[in-house]
């Protein structure tokens, strides 16, 4: 063999030209430069981190107690991280985005065209797969188990599977930074763009793969919650008794079921188009771009709520403990939430209405469009009636979730003309749509996330978050998302379309540098997010909620010591009525003893999730860059992984009833010394984790 031939099958197409620095060093222009930076940070983050943790010898701890812990707890904290790591990078890329539209006014801008529409790709697609996604994953995995009463998830393993799949695909996107380019065909992924005629180097590749082992990730995890609220609710606890988060988490997962494959198939088959010679999207030989189009939006507007249902439930915890009242409205509330789920399969053709069909079609995905406005409104009044007459705390969650109401209402108004498709033919693919978008999901999904990270956290670690730095986080994304896009609504109704590199209406400047300054606020409340959290963990010993329960809250999740034990219950609780706390703390049932304590069993740390995810994202790599060899080898690790792991048997391991008793009276006798504090102090160092009762 030669010397080339030898190098082309264990490097495939992957050439020094890959690499961002190379390219830098060739054509050293700002656009380069940038490219270079951003997989300059990639490499340093990672070099710095895997030295720190050397430094500190946290390897073992880290591998035996998180990377293969199956406890669903750690899982969702796994799940989070990640999300906030992706978050940080598509805020940075938003901001070059606003920052090249606003220099590039009459003139080239720094950015180059291609390096410009690759940010708008990775920007969309992290947002949606690789920051929403292991979010709201994350919090359901956290949460449900708790509210429901049960001591895991349904499959433990499972989920440890779709965590590590998502991270593989993460992963992947990090790699595109590093090594080769990304798509250039935005977050959708439409042919003709993504044909290997059009864009024949990695970048559709990266998206593809990543994509594709987040959307099996992603289906995992519904399976896993759906199975999980259906057959492991605590005795007593009915459908009807679940808290709405609940609801919104078993809805959001009937959706990932039904709305995720669709996605897999459709990037399986551009795959197919672009490996192995098919014509499934190509405009010649028997394609037909239009079904990659319908496929893509069966999936695309489910995942819309999705990622906004579990805000949704978000909303409805926090209104209810900040406002000290009952959740007004229940039976209402999870009517509106499953004709939302249904409502979500009916309106994907809204988003081609300029593509063709008849106006008959367009008029019924119009209505259907306009009728998901109803139980949506529904939900508003339920929220504004539970905070009337009721005693409302205005914390950084409860003051997001205000956001929410009103920015989502604002939002809606401008969903309803794009409902109309002789209006959403003048607006398609403007300025006006990218403004509607972001004013649904920004205050939709990503306030309702921050503010289940604020008002769970201290369940989850055992201290509360500095809520001077959280009141100016909020405020930070809440002007900053009105400073960010209400101009595009102005751009886009003047006929400024999406995506554009280059602009030349001068009139559109003072728009787009209002809109630049939105986002570095944006960025600010990033950073003060990360510094909120900070100052939490340096002053965390004088910010102790150990009791578990510091906002007075209702659901069995503040039952437990926070953090709670990894079995969760010291006895799986009977549940009497709806807001199970509540009930028992009024009849005062709440930090009693059990009789009799058990030995529990619990599922057994296990590799074989962090094996299949990390070796499906080398896999990916090497389908990417046409590694063969790289992609047998561990495609046959994966396959191996998960036949070896359905012999195992020795899959459990059990607490003794001693170990549980010694914990739970610990924590009991804590409770019992605390000192109630008020819902007026529960923002002081009084509060240690005991809610003062009153009827």
């Amino acid at each position: 063999m030669t010397g080339p031939t030898i190098t082309g099958f264990l490097l495939g197409s992957l050439s020094w030209g890959a690499l961002p620095f190379v390219r830098a060093w060739r054509e050293p222009n700002i656009s380069e430069i940038i490219g270079a930076g951003a997989g300059s940070i990639v490499v340093i983050g990672a070099v710095v981190t895997i030295a720190l943790i050397t430094w500190l010898q946290a390897w073992e701890y880290l591998w035996t107690q998180w990377f293969t812990s199956l406890d669903h707890k750690k899982i969702g904290i796994m799940y989070i991280v990640i999300a906030l790591v992706m978050l940080s990078r598509a805020l940075i890329e938003a901001v070059l985005i606003r920052s090249q539209q606003a220099a590039a006014i009459n003139g080239p801008g720094f950015v180059e065209p291609g390096h410009f529409a690759q940010l708008f790709s990775t920007h969309g697609s992290i947002m949606i797969f690789f920051m929403a996604m292991p979010f709201l994953t994350g919090m359901v995995n956290y949460v449900v188990p708790l509210q429901i009463g049960a001591r895991d998830m349904a499959f433990p393993y499972l989920n440890s599977v779709g965590l590590w799949l998502t991270a593989g695909g993460s992963g992947l996107m990090m790699a595109s930074l590093v090594v080769g380019e990304f798509s250039t065909g935005g977050w959708s992924g439409y042919p003709p763009y993504t044909e290997l005629n059009f864009s024949g180097g990695p970048g559709p590749d990266y998206w593809i793969w990543a994509i594709t082992l987040a959307s099996i990730g992603s289906t995992t995890a519904g399976i896993n919650i759906a199975c999980t609220i259906y057959k492991f609710r605590a005795p007593g606890m009915t459908f009807l008794r679940m808290p709405l988060f609940c609801w919104t988490a078993v809805c959001t997962a009937i959706l990932m079921i039904f709305a995720m494959p669709p996605l897999t198939v459709a990037t399986a088959l551009l795959a197919a188009d672009r490996y192995l010679g098919t014509h499934f999207f190509t405009d010649d030989l028997g394609g037909n771009m239009m079904n990659y189009v319908n496929l893509f939006w069966l999936f695309g507007h489910p995942e819309v709520y999705i990622v906004v249902l579990p805000s949704f439930g978000v909303y409805s915890e926090v209104v209810s403990a900040f406002s000290s009242k009952e959740l007004y409205g229940y039976k209402s509330l999870v009517i509106a939430t499953m004709a939302i789920g249904v409502l979500s399969f009916t309106v994907w053709l809204h988003h081609f209405f300029t593509m063709g069909q008849s106006a008959d079609i367009n008029a019924v995905f119009g209505i259907a469009t306009m009728a998901i406005a109803i139980p949506t409104g529904v939900k508003i009044y339920d929220w504004i009636f539970t905070m009337f007459r009721g005693e409302v705390r205005f914390t950084p969650p409860m003051v997001l979730s205000l956001a929410f109401m009103v920015t989502f209402v604002l939002g809606g108004f401008t969903g309803v003309i794009l409902a109309t498709p002789p209006l959403n033919y003048m607006v398609h693919n403007t300025l006006f749509v990218v403004a509607h978008f972001h004013n649904m999901l920004i205050p939709g999904t990503l306030y309702g996330l921050l503010a289940g990270y604020m008002y769970w956290f201290p369940k989850a670690f055992g201290f509360r978050l500095n809520e001077r730095l959280g009141w100016i986080s909020a405020g930070c994304w809440i002007t900053g998302f009105y400073l960010a896009f209400f101009p595009l609504y102005v751009l886009g109704a003047s006929g400024m379309a999406r995506r554009t590199h280059e602009v030349f209406d001068p009139a559109f400047r003072p728009w787009l540098y209002v809109a630049l300054f939105g986002a570095f606020v944006l960025f600010t409340a990033l950073v003060t997010l990360f510094v909120q959290l900070f100052v939490s963990i340096r002053d965390r010993h004088a910010n102790m909620v150990a009791v578990g329960d510091p906002w007075d809250a209702r659901g069995l999740e503040w039952s437990v010591a926070a953090p709670p034990p990894e079995w969760n219950f010291a006895v799986i609780p009977q549940v009497e009525s709806r807001d199970a706390f509540y009930w028992r703390k009024r009849n005062r049932e709440a930090y009693k003893p059990v009789d009799h304590y058990q030995d529990i069993e619990l599922p057994k740390p296990s590799a074989c999730g962090v094996i299949v995810g990390l070796s499906a994202a080398a896999c990916g790599f090497g389908l990417v860059w046409r590694i063969w060899w790289l992609v047998a080898l561990f495609g046959a690790v994966v396959v191996a992984t998960v036949i070896i792991r359905s012999f195992l048997r020795d899959v459990t391991r059990t607490i003794p009833a001693a170990e549980v008793e010694a914990f739970d009276r610990r924590w009991l006798a804590q409770a019992h010394y605390a000192k109630p504090v008020s819902r007026q102090r529960e923002m002081s160092r009084r509060n240690e984790g005991l809610a003062e009762w009153t009827a």
